[in-house]
């Protein structure tokens, strides 16, 4: 086997599992979409997902659920705790001040995560998004940002690794952060932005806007705002958001 190669039946069962996860319940066919995994694969995954007890069917309907035996996957985890405490208090009052959602994620592997958000605090949300919520790194402003902020060697070697899953992935991103303007501009600007976002529960719905919380030069976190694509342009919201997205990263920065 070629070094670095991934062995894709695992990438495929891993990316299941993380649909389900993030969407708490979907049907079969949403759960081969989400996944972008093909159907009869995606039907043997969910098999030896229920067989393990980390996935359920619900009684009345057929969808499928995580179960709390999923919360294992993350015992021994505790890398983002003191950004998610010390973030928390500056998000909240960023979210009553603006009235939009924030949302604090980090990078692990190929997704932005979610470790805290303010959704919940604002009516300016389609739905609620939980800790531990994921989205292609590719595919969100918080990802894009996060490859944009980090040294070039960890980027391409990131990159690298997402060419190994030309199934998965934003091909046209890819070439976009290795030959195009793309870094050098959200470097200049200090923000990266996405609109009318594809992997949300509402596609298309939602744009945003994220910038980094760099702390002893390295990205600890992304902060994202994200609004109704059909409430404002993108520049009224840069204009608007930008700089208080910015001031909110780097307070976080100092008490890290």
């Amino acid at each position: 086997m070629e070094k670095g190669v991934p062995i894709r039946s695992l990438s495929r069962g891993i990316a299941v599992i993380q649909a389900i996860n993030r969407e708490n319940t979907l049907s079969m066919m949403e759960i081969a979409r989400a996944s972008e995994v093909p159907y009869p694969t995606a039907c043997r995954i969910v098999q030896t997902l229920l067989h393990e007890g980390l996935i359920e069917r619900e009684p009345s309907r057929k969808r499928y659920r995580p179960t709390a035996l999923v919360q294992t996957l993350a015992h021994g985890f505790q890398g983002d705790a003191q950004l998610a405490r010390v973030a928390r208090a500056h998000i909240v009052d960023l979210t009553r001040r603006i009235g939009w959602p924030i949302s604090l994620t980090t990078n692990v592997g190929h997704s932005m995560v979610i470790r805290d958000s303010t959704h919940a605090l604002t009516t300016l949300v389609f739905n609620n998004y939980h800790t531990g919520f994921t989205m292609p790194v590719l595919e969100c402003a918080a990802g894009i940002g996060y490859m944009s902020f980090i040294d070039d060697q960890k980027r391409q070697d990131m990159l690298n690794a997402l060419k190994l899953l030309p199934d998965r992935v934003n091909l046209h991103m890819i070439n976009l952060l290795e030959e195009g303007p793309l870094v050098s501009d959200v470097q200049r600007d200090g923000y990266a932005t996405r609109g009318h976002n594809r992997f949300t529960r509402n596609p298309g719905k939602t744009s945003s806007i994220a910038v980094p919380i760099l702390h002893d030069g390295a990205v600890a976190g992304m902060l994202t705002l994200a609004f109704f694509s059909a409430a404002m342009k993108m520049t009224d919201a840069i204009e608007r958001f930008a700089i208080p997205l910015q001031e909110t990263a780097a307070t976080i920065a100092k008490e890290l």
